[in-house]
C-alpha cells in the first residue's frame, strides 16, 4: 500500500504566525529566568476598560448566554457596529451587512474563502502582515506582491497596483493603518486607489483594525466612504483588539455586501458557530461606549512612538522612518548585515534577529516574517521603561560592536 502524505498539502503549506512564534520565544525564555524585552507581539500593554470587563461579568451571569446564539453574531452587537462604524469612519450600514467572527484572522479567512476561487490572485502590499497570504492561499487563491519600502513611507501607488495586476487578479487587500509599517495612506490616495479598483472591477478587502491608532496630521480614511461607488465590492474588517485592548477577547468582525456576509456566515455557521456570548457582551460595551479610554492609549503609544523613532534612528546602520499609525517601527536594517555584531556577522534580518534575541535578550520580529527581509518590526504596545530599557540594549550591543 503507498504511503500518504499525514499532513494534507493544503494545511503543510501553512506557516507558523512569526509574531506569535516570536513572542512565544521570549515567554519562554522569561519563564527560564532571563530578562527578556518583548517588541514581538501587537498587543497593548493596557488591561481592557473597567466597563467592558464588568460587562462581560455581568453577562455570565445571564442564563441566555449560556446557550447557542445565531451563528452570524448578537443582534445587539451587530446592530452597535452598525452604528459605530458611521459613528468612526462616516460608513453607513445596516446590521444585516455585518458578520461576527472570533477575532479579525477569522474574519480574514472567512472573506477570502467567500470571494476567491482557486486561482484568483489577490494583490497584497509588502510589507504584509503575516496571516493575509496564508489566508489567501489556503482559500486556493494566489497571493501576488507588491514592494513598498521606506523610500514612499511604505505606501503603494496606483502605478505600482497597476504594475503587479494581471486578467487574474480578483482582490486587493488594502490596509491602513499598517501592520507592520504604520503607514497611513492620506485621503487623496485613498480615493485614487479606490477609484482604480473600481475602474478595473475588482474587489477591495480593507483591514480596519488599527483606525482608531493615527497620530499627528495623519487621519484614517475608510475606502468605501471616500469612493462610494466601491461599497458594493468591497469587505471591511474590523474589531476590539487593538482599539480597546482585547487582544484575548477573540471578537472581530467582517463589514460587507449582504450577499457576501451571507455567505462567510454559512461558513462560520459550520466552522465555530457563534462567538463566545461572554467576549460578544464585552465588545457591544466596548463599541457602544465613548472613546475615552482608546484616547488614553493613543496618547501613551503616539509618546512611546516618538521616543523609539529617535532611539533607533541614533544607532548607526538604522534607518527608522516615523510611523503614522498603528504601533509598530519598521526600521531598515540593511546597514548592520554583514558587520560584527557580537561576535556573529549576521547576513540577513532573521540572523540579526537572533543576535538580538540571544546577547541582548530584546525579542524582535525580522523583516522576512513580513515580505521584505532587511528590516525589522517593533511593536511600542509595551510600558515605556521596557520600551527605553530594550532599545538601549540594543545601542549598547551594536555600539560595543562598532
Amino acid at each position: 500500500m503507498t504511503d500518504r502524505p499525514r499532513i494534507s498539502a493544503r494545511i503543510g503549506g501553512i506557516s507558523e504566525s512569526a509574531t506569535l512564534a516570536v513572542d512565544a520565544k521570549a515567554k519562554a525564555m522569561k519563564a527560564d529566568g532571563r530578562p527578556v524585552i518583548g517588541f514581538g507581539a501587537g498587543e497593548p500593554d493596557f488591561p481592557t476598560p473597567d466597563y467592558i470587563v464588568e460587562a462581560a461579568a455581568r453577562a455570565c451571569r445571564e442564563p441566555r448566554f449560556h446557550r447557542y446564539t445565531p451563528a452570524g453574531g448578537l443582534p445587539e452587537l451587530k446592530e452597535a457596529i452598525a452604528e459605530k462604524t458611521l459613528r468612526d469612519s462616516g460608513y453607513s450600514v445596516e446590521p444585516s451587512q455585518v458578520l461576527v467572527t472570533n477575532g479579525g484572522k477569522q474574519a480574514i479567512y472567512e472573506a477570502f474563502a467567500t470571494l476567491i476561487d482557486p486561482g484568483d490572485e489577490v494583490l497584497v502590499v509588502a510589507p504584509y502582515w503575516t496571516t493575509y497570504p496564508e489566508s489567501i492561499k489556503l482559500a486556493g487563491g494566489v497571493p501576488r506582491y507588491v514592494v513598498t519600502d521606506e523610500s514612499t513611507g511604505y505606501l503603494a501607488s496606483v502605478e505600482d497596483l497597476e504594475a503587479a495586476r494581471t486578467e487574474r487578479t480578483k482582490v486587493l487587500v488594502f490596509v491602513s493603518p499598517s501592520n507592520p509599517t504604520g503607514a497611513v495612506y492620506p485621503p487623496e490616495q485613498v480615493r485614487a486607489v479606490g477609484q482604480w479598483a473600481a475602474e478595473h472591477g475588482l474587489w477591495v478587502l480593507t483591514d480596519e483594525i488599527y483606525e482608531h491608532l493615527v497620530y499627528g496630521d495623519a487621519r484614517f480614511t475608510s475606502l468605501p466612504v471616500e469612493v462610494p461607488e466601491m461599497a458594493e465590492r468591497t469587505v471591511v474588517v474590523n474589531g476590539v483588539a487593538k482599539t480597546y485592548a482585547m487582544t484575548g477577547w477573540r471578537v472581530g468582525w467582517i463589514v460587507g455586501p449582504k450577499d457576501v456576509v451571507k455567505a462567510a456566515g454559512n461558513l462560520q455557521s459550520h466552522a465555530t458557530s457563534n462567538v463566545a456570548n461572554v467576549p460578544q457582551a464585552a465588545a457591544l460595551a466596548a463599541v457602544s461606549g465613548d472613546l475615552a479610554a482608546v484616547a488614553d492609549m493613543r496618547a501613551a503609544f503616539d509618546r512611546r512612538r516618538q521616543t523609539i523613532v529617535r532611539m533607533l534612528n541614533e544607532i548607526p546602520g538604522v534607518l527608522c522612518p516615523e510611523p503614522e499609525g498603528a504601533f509598530y517601527a519598521y526600521p531598515s536594517v540593511k546597514g548592520l548585515l554583514g558587520r560584527d555584531i557580537g561576535g556573529k556577522r549576521p547576513q540577513t534580518s532573521t540572523e540579526l534577529a537572533e543576535v538580538i534575541l540571544e546577547q541582548a535578550e530584546v525579542a524582535v520580529v525580522p523583516g522576512e516574517a513580513f515580505g521584505t527581509p532587511g528590516y525589522l518590526r517593533l511593536s511600542y504596545a509595551l510600558g515605556d521603561s521596557d520600551l527605553a530599557e530594550g532599545v538601549g540594549r540594543i545601542q549598547k550591543l551594536i555600539g560595543e560592536s562598532a
